[in-house]
């Protein structure tokens, strides 16, 4: 009596040579779908916030960070 992988053919994942094929179109729609959604996640966060810093460094950043707190603190008080 043979056992279900020795009717599907002796494969490890026990998949048939057409189940195999089936199963790796998705996975590869599931990863090219997921990759391009991270690609326009990161473009956008670029777009919010750079990365790297501009001509003047992180100076600016800091600059910008303080003008925030100066204006937050002026309206709690």
């Amino acid at each position: 009596m043979a056992t279900g992988s020795e009717d599907r053919g002796g494969s490890l994942s026990g998949l048939t040579p057409a189940e195999a094929r089936e199963f790796h179109r998705f996975f590869i729609q599931g990863f090219i779908g997921f990759t391009v959604v991270a690609v326009i996640a990161h473009f956008l966060a670029w777009l919010w916030r750079p990365w790297l810093p501009g001509p003047n460094g992180y100076s600016m950043l800091i600059d910008g960070t303080k003008a925030v707190a100066h204006t937050a603190m002026t309206m709690l008080t």
